[in-house]
């Protein structure tokens, strides 16, 4: 069980006794958010999706993901985030890990079922070795999930017009369901509005060429073919 820390109301200065959220990490530990006792809270004025996540790495299976930021409210009526270490910012700064990929194979893509293929080949090159779709998966079939690993979920938009922000949205929530990780591919790139929602729930991004080579579109993207498995 998470032990408590102290956390004294900015407003009135009560004291309290804050137990921090646990999550199940998608290798099956539980991952405790490791609130800082000794810091300041930040008081919640509104709320930002970018804002409303942390970047934590599990220590069971070193694997980062996206948890809710946790916050309290005093019986004052003052609602405060409370700290939280970052990996984001660490992550961004790390070198790449040295590594033996070989050279990636792309399947020339002339159907939608080639636009899976091509997208489930090149998750398999990054290190999710066992990527399946949805009909050899334990896990039910979606609507909207393509492909699924072990902390991963992924949507392939092999169709001629951008890939929506409804789309965007929707993969993101079968992720956080599944306490997996979200990656889309597009055919055919992606609305404005879609891109900017991406960056804000820091889902990787990646278009698909007719050669079948999947090209990061955003530092998501990037992160995620550094930090692969």
């Amino acid at each position: 069980m998470a032990k408590s820390v102290p956390v004294q109301c900015p407003t009135c200065h009560r004291e309290h006794s804050f137990t921090p959220p646990t999550f199940p990490c998608a290798c099956g530990a539980p991952l405790t958010l490791p609130v800082l006792p000794d810091a300041a809270p930040e008081l919640l004025g509104h709320r930002t999706w970018r804002d409303s996540w942390v970047s934590v790495r599990c220590t069971a299976c070193d694997r980062e993901g996206q948890w809710p930021r946790p916050e309290f409210g005093c019986s004052c009526g003052t609602v405060m985030r409370l700290p939280v270490p970052d990996d984001e910012a660490a992550a961004r700064d790390a070198p790449p890990r040295a590594g033996t990929r070989p050279a990636f194979r792309p399947v020339a893509i002339r159907t939608e079922r080639d636009a899976v293929m091509a997208a489930e080949r090149y998750l398999r090159w990054l290190g999710f070795t066992d990527v399946r779709r949805p009909g050899n998966c334990p896990a039910p079939a979606v609507a909207g999930v393509d492909l699924r690993a072990t902390g991963l979920v992924a949507r392939v938009d092999p169709t001629t017009l951008p890939t929506t922000l409804r789309d965007v949205e929707c993969l993101w929530l079968h992720g956080l369901l599944d306490s997996a990780a979200a990656v889309c591919f597009s055919l055919a790139g992606y609305a404005p509005d879609a891109r900017c929602r991406a960056d804000d729930l820091c889902l990787p991004l990646f278009v698909l060429d007719l050669a079948g080579t999947p090209q990061p579109l955003n530092d998501w993207a990037d992160e995620l073919v550094k930090r692969a498995p």
